[in-house]
């Protein structure tokens, strides 16, 4: 990439920045993005994809394999403490994650894309919606506009705090867990609070449920018995002192790192909190969301983005565990080859979510030559 080049998708980056939109209300950064790929010459450009997703596709005119290389819309509800100039004009919502700079990569790729046309085959460039709340790729894949373009091949990548500035870590098999939000309602009755004694209160079985809940899933090494829950908000009755309380609500996040250790834990942890409310004459509700399936590359995958590491110049390594955190990019991998990649944003960088993260501009030429990369080598590419 030029000088020129690297410049103006810096400053894209810092555009996409300054307006964040939360997972599902991505209408106007879909529609900047539809925008650039007309721009960059896209064949065909499909919009309002299970939901706000776009999808960019190149045509080399030849037969052969079809390359999806997908990133992500949604920023977070998260207020950013930042001084830069490029700061969130949005309240209370941010890019705290990086997708602002996975999605400029992509439309780096657009731009690469727009002089060397792929020799045989297509490129489909995804940009997809509600990446944070496991609800976008599901959507997209099942939306009808995606069976048109459906990719052979799907690449991805994520930017990683904790791993050297441009360094690559890939791995075979499991890439990043799977998760879910339990959430649980305990409902029994108020009473006067002089007279607790007269209602039925979830305060005990609350009480019992976090420490329970805990215990089943302890963490550990990420093999395929690793299960980790973690109480992440509860509340009981309302606030006042005049009212013995008659409801409670818990949510818990489920982690583990393949899915039938999930069904596992999930018939677990549902048992134990309907024992609970049983033995406490508590109505129980549990319902779940932001559930995350657990996450795999496909070895062919990773071997066409290990060469291309290789072929760019870029430090790449291969781990032999999975990420904690999850990634719905593994729905790509139930009708593709998928992989995604991590790619370093400093040791010492700002972890991913917290208010003063900021997605390092040094990465894009990185991620975007990786991509370009992985592109001429399934389908080549004119000069």
């Amino acid at each position: 990439m030029t000088p020129d080049q690297i410049a103006r998708l810096t400053l894209l980056r810092h555009e996409l920045h300054q307006h964040p939109e939360l997972s599902g209300q991505e209408k106007n950064t879909a529609a900047r993005v539809a925008e650039l790929v007309h721009k960059a010459g896209a064949d065909h450009v499909l919009t309002g994809i299970g939901g706000h997703g776009v999808a960019a596709v190149f045509e080399s005119g030849q037969p052969g394999p079809s390359l999806g290389i997908r990133c992500e819309l949604d920023g977070l509800p998260i207020q950013e403490l930042a001084d830069h100039s490029y700061v969130s004009q949005v309240v209370g919502k941010g890019h705290l994650c990086g997708h602002d700079g996975h999605m400029t990569m992509v439309l780096g790729v657009a731009d690469g894309l727009k002089h060397h046309r792929p020799v045989k085959g297509r490129v489909v460039l995804i940009f997809q919606p509600a990446e944070e709340t496991g609800h976008g790729a599901i959507a997209f894949r099942a939306d009808p506009q995606y069976a048109e373009v459906a990719p052979d091949l799907v690449l991805s990548l994520h930017n990683l705090p904790g791993l050297e500035l441009g360094a690559v870590e890939i791995c075979d098999g499991p890439a990043n867990c799977a998760s879910r939000g339990m959430q649980i309602v305990l409902t029994g009755k108020t009473s006067h609070a002089a007279a607790p004694q007269d209602g039925v209160s979830p305060a005990g079985a609350l009480a019992n449920l976090m420490p329970a809940l805990n215990a089943l899933g302890g963490g550990g090494d990420l093999n395929d018995d690793y299960a980790l829950t973690t109480v992440t908000h509860a509340t009981l009755g309302e606030r006042t002192v005049g009212v013995a309380p008659g409801r409670a609500e818990l949510w818990v996040t489920l982690r583990t790192v393949t899915d039938a250790r999930m069904a596992q834990l999930i018939s677990d942890a549902e048992s134990l909190v309907r024992e609970m409310a049983k033995a406490e004459g508590l109505a129980v509700e549990i319902s779940y969301d932001e559930v995350f399936e657990a996450c795999a590359n496909h070895p062919e995958a990773v071997s066409i983005l290990y060469t291309a590491c290789t072929e760019q110049g870029v430090a790449c390594r291969f781990v032999d565990q999975p990420q904690r955190f999850s990634e719905d990019f593994g729905q790509f991998g139930k009708s593709a080859k998928a992989a995604m990649f991590w790619l370093g944003s400093g040791s010492d960088h700002p972890q991913l979510h917290n208010p003063d993260y900021d997605f390092p501009d040094a990465l894009i030429p990185i991620g975007t030559g990786i991509f370009l990369k992985a592109i001429e080598a399934v389908l080549g590419r004119d000069c």
